[in-house]
């Protein structure tokens, strides 16, 4: 699983477009394995689903506005 740490705007904006699309997949990861223990009753830490959600809408958020500025440049 990725690390507790909630990734802020300024050090996803850091990433490069390939260490986005991974810290990506590995949110989407973490995310799934957390509904999975919700819904067998196993999770413990209830407030990683927001974190981690919130984690995915901001790496999407930064590579649409990537996208945006290319597709103008």
């Amino acid at each position: 699983m990725a690390s507790a740490k909630v990734n802020t705007a300024s050090d996803v904006r850091a990433k490069t477009p390939d260490e986005l699309t991974g810290l990506l997949q590995d949110l989407r990861k973490e995310q799934f394995n957390l509904r999975f223990q919700r819904a067998t009753g196993q999770q413990e830490n209830t407030s990683r689903v927001r974190v981690v959600r919130r984690d995915i809408a901001r790496v999407k958020t930064i590579l649409a506005e990537r996208a945006r500025s290319a597709a103008k440049a």
